[in-house]
């Protein structure tokens, strides 16, 4: 069913574009070629999909229980292709051993800072993450921008590869809502690159890095990125990529304004913990001063 906008209302939404294009140095067919679905054969998506509900039911599974997983439910694979596939999907097993988050040689890893840091208030630690989103046919990669605290999702991005530049616009667009005081990832090369790391840098942002094969560092997006598939990506399983920016949108806006937390005090929802902490963080300032 088609939706007809106002042309004022369409107007401003591809100036809003053309402006964030031009903050982040992008050309607006560039922006809109990353939004066309990344393509495999029929059998390797299909091989995806049923990797991705695996490895969201059981996220310490690496290449070789995969590969045994998949062959026990009738797939002829080996381990040499479930290798492949996982790589193109950015997954890997959630225990010590060799990751497919790998730096760029020559990019600086920073400690992880978060082994038994107390988060106690808003904007004091923030993280992002990467996840694989099937589509009915093809693939799309998702970054988003979380706080730790309220477990609101400042800004979220898509993207058809796993370079740099939804990352980037993901963490720009978190950062004209304020800045953390730590800004933790793992250490896929997106996030050690000079790029990055620099523009968190520039805001004097400590820099947190889980360790290698440590996905449940970054637990909180981890959960994220389960509810986000169970409750709306395997639901709807959706045809295109138009299709799955609206049901994104709607289920974030979801997440943040009304799904109740029931690990927040009194099950407030992820935006009324974060505006609450702000305007109870924003009086302390002022009685101390």
């Amino acid at each position: 069913r088609s939706t007809l906008f106002p042309y004022t209302t369409l107007f401003r939404s591809l100036e809003l574009l053309r402006r964030q294009c031009s903050l982040l140095g992008l050309s607006r067919s560039g922006y809109y070629q990353s939004l066309l679905p990344s393509l495999e054969s029929d059998a390797n998506e299909e091989l995806m999909k049923r990797i991705d509900q695996q490895y969201t039911r059981t996220p310490f599974y690496g290449s070789r229980r995969m590969t045994l997983c998949l062959q026990g439910q009738g797939y002829r694979v080996n381990r040499k292709r479930i290798v492949r596939l996982m790589r193109k999907m950015g997954l890997e097993g959630q225990s010590p051993g060799p990751s497919t988050s790998k730096p760029q040689p020559g990019h600086k890893v920073y400690p992880y800072l978060l082994r038994g840091f107390e988060v106690t208030s808003v904007n004091q630690v923030w993280s992002t993450d990467i996840t694989y989103i099937p589509l009915r046919q093809g693939f799309m990669y998702l970054s988003a921008v979380m706080d730790w605290y309220s477990r609101y999702v400042l800004s979220w991005e898509l993207s058809n590869t796993l370079c740099i530049g939804f990352c980037m616009r993901a963490l720009e667009r978190a950062l004209r809502r304020g800045k953390p005081e730590i800004f933790n990832t793992d250490q896929g090369s997106q996030f050690t690159s000079k790029e990055f790391t620099s523009r968190l840098e520039s805001q004097s942002i400590r820099i947190s890095m889980d360790g290698r094969g440590r996905a449940l560092d970054n637990i909180f997006v981890e959960r994220l990125w389960r509810s986000l598939k169970y409750e709306c990506i395997y639901l709807n399983a959706y045809e295109n990529v138009p299709e799955l920016l609206e049901g994104l949108r709607c289920w974030f806006r979801f997440y943040n304004e009304e799904r109740p937390h029931t690990s927040l005090p009194e099950k407030a929802t992820p935006l009324m913990m974060y505006e609450k902490r702000l305007i109870s963080s924003s009086k302390d300032r002022k009685s101390v001063v």
